[in-house]
């Protein structure tokens, strides 16, 4: 029996995917007309990223409080109430406030998850994964 299921289309990709490769190819979903956002991304060889931006209005477009990787700061004891064991010199006030820079390689084969707007190669290749944004039908 089929499912129609869209739990099912994010987990395997059926909204759609992008192949980039070097330095500066990007998917840039951050315009007030984009439908879509950036639900995974496979690494396809060792890759860096210039740009990894948490998808903008997380919170207010139903979804749970947006602590993704990204080249934010994140806040993951505010954002998801959690407590977390760091050591010394990783961070301050016992949060974790690290920020993916360019020097963070992803391996070949794996896949991160999470809530992006827009995403920009500094070396590697990914197939980069879009899901329809909650609010597809108000945007322009």
């Amino acid at each position: 029996m089929g499912q129609n299921s869209t739990e099912v289309a994010y987990g395997f990709g059926q909204f759609g995917s992008t192949y980039l490769t070097g330095d500066g190819a990007k998917v840039d979903l951050s315009g007030a007309s984009a439908k879509y956002y950036i639900c995974a991304i496979t690494m396809t060889e060792e890759t860096t990223f210039e740009d990894l931006e948490i998808l903008d209005g997380g919170v207010g477009l139903g979804f749970a409080n947006t602590a993704c990787v990204s080249d934010d700061v994140i806040d993951v004891d505010a954002a998801w109430g959690a407590v977390t064991a760091v050591t010394p010199g990783d961070s301050t006030d016992n949060k974790i406030t690290v920020a993916v820079t360019t020097s963070h390689t992803f391996p070949k084969g794996v896949t991160i998850y999470g809530l992006w707007d827009n995403v920009e190669l500094n070396s590697g290749a990914c197939i980069v994964y879009v899901a329809p944004r909650p609010d597809y039908r108000n945007r322009a």
